[in-house]
Parts: C-alpha cells; sequence; structure tokens
C-alpha cells in the first residue's frame, strides 16, 4: 500500500500531474489503446468524486495530463494515494512551471533541482519545445545539460544510454519540469476486461486474488460464503471495503452474503467425511453461478493455489470445475504461500488475515486429495438441493459503499462527542489512514490500537480506565465497540467528536 504526504497547498493553486501509461497499453492498437486511455480518464476523475477539489483528466497520446483545482482540507493527499493505487498507471509526475524571458533565466532553476539527481551517474537533456523562440531545442538541451555539467562535476553526459533523463518542456515562455515521480500500480484500467465475482473469505489467498483481478482490469464485486458467526462476516465486510476503497473506488460494485450455515449441516448430515471439503466447494461453486448472473459477472475468482489443502489438488479442482457455468479465474494457481503472503503485506491486507477468524465447519480428518467424479455424485444424491437454493434465495446484494453500515450487533454502545480529560481515546483506524492525518487532542492520551488488532489487545488494557473508539467515518469504531461489548467489557464506547 502506497501513502503519499503532500506539501502545503493553497486552495487557490492549480497542481498538474502527468500521468504514464501502463506499458502494455502502450503496444495496444490505435483504437483499444484509446478506448482503454479514455476509461482511465474517466476513473481518475471519478476518484474524486468524494473530495474537496476540482480535477480534470485530458488524454493525449502518450499520456492523461491532470489538473487539481480549489483544492480544500487533506482532498489533494487522498485523490494522490488513491491514484498511486489505482489500476492502468504506471508513474505519476508532479510537474512545476515556471517563467523565463530568456534560456540564461533557466540556469539555475534547473541545477538546483537536478544536480542532486544526476550526482554519480550519466544524464541527457531532452526539451520538446513549441512556439516562437531565438533558439532551437537542441540548442536548449546543450545549454542546459552545460548548466547541469557546471553545477555537478561529478557526473557526465551520455546521448544513448543514460542513467537519468532530464525531461523539459517548454512552450512560448512557460518551461514544465518533473519535480517528482510516484510509481503507479500498473495494469490495465478498472473496468475495461469485463466484470468477475470474486469469492472473498478474508483469508490471505482469496483478498490478494481479489486484489490481483482488480488490478487486471476486471470490475470486481464480492461474494461470502457466511458459515457462521457475525465476527467472520464483520471481518469479511472490512477486507473487502478496505480493497474497494483502496483499489477500485473508481466503480461502484455490489457485496453479495450467501447464509450457508443450512449448507454446511446438510453436509455434515449426508456427505462422507473424506468428501465433504470437495462437495462444500461443489456447492459453493453452484451457488456463486447462480450469483454471477444476478451481478452481470462474466467469471468467477477464487483464491486456490494448486497443492495448498486437500480441496485444491489437481483432480479435485477438476471435479469443482464440472459445475462451473463461467470461466474460473485463480490467480495465485502456481504460487507459493510465502509469495501470496508478501503481496498481501504489499497492499494492507496481511493483518486482516492474520486476525481474520476461521470457521472451517467442514474438516476430516482424511480428507480425499483425489476424488472420484462418481463417488462424489453419489454423495451429492443424498444432499437435498432445495437447501442450496433456499440459501442462495437468501442472499444478500449489498452496496459495496454501505455495507460495514449495514452490520448488525445485537449490543448498543454509547457515544461521547466531548472526551473527558480521564478517558483515553483509541484510533482504531488502518495504519494507512492514520498516517495520512493524525488525531490530536491535547488534553487526553492517545492509543495508536488498529481495529484488527483491538480484540487481542483489550486484554492488556486498564479495565478501570474508559476508552473511546475513533475512526473516521465512525463505522468501523461502532463495530469494534459492540462486539467489545459482546464479549464483556463494558468500558469502551464511540467517540464522534462534533
Amino acid at each position: 500500500m502506497r501513502a503519499f504526504k503532500s506539501q502545503t497547498i493553497k486552495k487557490a493553486i492549480i497542481m498538474r500531474l502527468v500521468i504514464k501509461f501502463f506499458p502494455e497499453i502502450v503496444i495496444k492498437s490505435r483504437t483499444l489503446r484509446r478506448n482503454m486511455t479514455m476509461v482511465l480518464a474517466s476513473n481518475i476523475r471519478n476518484m474524486a468524486r468524494d473530495l474537496d477539489c476540482q480535477v480534470s483528466a485530458k488524454v493525449l497520446w502518450d499520456q492523461i495530463d491532470v489538473r487539481i483545482s480549489e483544492a480544500k482540507d487533506d482532498s489533494v493527499e487522498i485523490f494522490i494515494e488513491r491514484l498511486s493505487n489505482m489500476p492502468g498507471i504506471d508513474k505519476i509526475q508532479f510537474i512545476r512551471r515556471t517563467e523565463f524571458s530568456e534560456l540564461a533565466d533557466l540556469e539555475t532553476m534547473v541545477a538546483e533541482h537536478y544536480s542532486g539527481l544526476i550526482k554519480g551517474k550519466s544524464f541527457c537533456v531532452r526539451v520538446k519545445r513549441k512556439g516562437q523562440h531565438t533558439f532551437k531545442s537542441f540548442q536548449a538541451e546543450q545549454f542546459l545539460g552545460g548548466c547541469l555539467l557546471r553545477a555537478q562535476p561529478d557526473t557526465h553526459v551520455d546521448l544513448h544510454n543514460p542513467d537519468i533523463t532530464v525531461s523539459l518542456s517548454i512552450k512560448d515562455q512557460q518551461l514544465d519540469f518533473v519535480e517528482k515521480v510516484i510509481q503507479g500500480q500498473g495494469g490495465y484500467p478498472l473496468g475495461t476486461q469485463g466484470q468477475v465475482l470474486s469469492l472473498i473469505s478474508g483469508g490471505f489467498d482469496s483478498s490478494v486474488a481479489t486484489y490481483l483481478s482488480i488490478k487486471r482490469g476486471f470490475k470486481t464485486h464480492y461474494c461470502f460464503f457466511n458459515l457462521g458467526g457475525i465476527n467472520h462476516e464483520i471481518g469479511v465486510k472490512q477486507v473487502a471495503d478496505y480493497i474497494w476503497r483502496n483499489h477500485s473506488f473508481s466503480h461502484r460494485v455490489k457485496f453479495v452474503s450467501v447464509p450457508f450455515e443450512p449448507v454446511v449441516a446438510e453436509i455434515l448430515n449426508k456427505v462422507h467425511h473424506s468428501q465433504m471439503g470437495v462437495v462444500l466447494k461443489r456447492m459453493m461453486m453452484r451457488a456463486a453461478n447462480k450469483v454471477a448472473r444476478k451481478v452481470k459477472a462474466g467469471a468467477l475468482v477464487t483464491g486456490e493455489s494448486l497443492a495448498q489443502v486437500s480441496s485444491q489438488t489437481l483432480p479435485n479442482l477438476n471435479l469443482i470445475d464440472k459445475v462451473c457455468e463461467p470461466l474460473v479465474i485463480r490467480p495465485l494457481v502456481v504460487m507459493d504461500k510465502q509469495d501470496i503472503i508478501k503481496i498481501a503485506r504489499e497492499i494492507g491486507t496481511e493483518e486482516f488475515a492474520n486476525s481474520m477468524p476461521e470457521y472451517c465447519a467442514v474438516i476430516s480428518d482424511r480428507p480425499t486429495s483425489a476424488a472420484k467424479e462418481e463417488r462424489i455424485e453419489k454423495e451429492e444424491q443424498a444432499f437435498d438441493m432445495t437447501v442450496l437454493d433456499e440459501a442462495i434465495s437468501n442472499a444478500k446484494i449489498e452496496k459495496i459503499d454501505a455495507i460495514l453500515e449495514s452490520v448488525s450487533t445485537p449490543f448498543e454502545t454509547e457515544e461521547v462527542q466531548t472526551p473527558a480529560k480521564s478517558d483515553i481515546i483509541i484510533d482504531v483506524r488502518h495504519p494507512n489512514e492514520e498516517q495520512r492525518s493524525s488525531l490530536d487532542f491535547s488534553h487526553n492520551e492517545i492509543l495508536k490500537i488498529p481495529f484488527y488488532k483491538l480484540s487481542s489487545e483489550a486484554l492488556k488494557l486498564n479495565q478501570d480506565k474508559r476508552y473511546l473508539l475513533y475512526c473516521d467515518r465512525g463505522v468501523m469504531s461502532q463495530l469494534q465497540a459492540a462486539q467489545l461489548v459482546s464479549e464483556g467489557y463494558k468500558n469502551f464506547l464511540v467517540f464522534k467528536p462534533k
């Protein structure tokens, strides 16, 4: 997960960014390339729909020019962080513009900015020029290159294979140069590859598979099979909300929750223990077929990795796929567990997975790793399919941006607007959110405990103190407080400042 800290920005100032495309977009045909870049520009504008800033995005042949104006609060920081994590972008260049009269006016400015970057490296200067000038582009390159050589002796010019290319753009009496570069996410613009339904359980594998499908340009909906427990539902909705907000906020997608407890009970009563794992997966796929039709998804995405568990062997996956109607995409199928965990760490879902409650209701002591089709079909004949049909009909389809608000808990928690001096405030936000805008209350002690660690850390806290849970939207704090109250804690409240 990439975070960005911007400098203080005045409301009236215009920030200019240049978006460089993911390299695979550049090699597409002219028509396909234009379609993809137009979608990317639309996605960029959508990223700012809830922010207090004006964003324009103009598509050029090799880049998108983005202008940010009328920015308020920390909107620019949030917007640029979203850009750095959205699919389709290779690099984000921050462009600085300066006025000049003569070429000599640029010597000091170019030297100050680039001399440190080229130290100990080779470089060349490339100038794009438009307008009426007393000099040619190659003359500007030679002059500014000489300025850099004088300013930084520990360097040399290499016109063919330089370590650093100093790219400058001159239009009339204005010079634009790249002040800063942020690495983008890569991948294809979201929505250009169609829609898919990701089967998400909140663990390492399904979360990473969901992220990779988003990165490849799929508009990705979420499907959760609830095997029992409000804590698991809350956990999965939290990770789905996090992935959506950080990597696919430009698109509104659906979250589908399928109540699978009755299906599990039927399997436990009717299916031989050695075949339970494969039968459960086949039932999930049958349900996913129908959910995919409802959300108009053209494929299913799963987090299965070959040979990781008994149900994920080649024979068993073949049998599972036989009940699938759409294509099944398995981004992790040949990945090692450590590689999966590494990606989870990079995108910020590792801690979710570590704290996710597990509900493995279908466990057998000797699960088959090479199920036979005849045996599986025989076991399924005893299964009452009306149970599965009822689970599918009871599936709940929600808009992704409202899933946390929809979680109902049996416990009410008190809200506090003004803390007492003795209250301890706990900032439960994800570290990336907390880093962007720190909480500051001079009269109260503040603890930083992310929501996914709060349940385990609560035991270590002084139970004679009163704790106020805080998050930006007031949703995560409410859920966590209710969960702690359900576990018997009475000293956790919700902090909602005015």
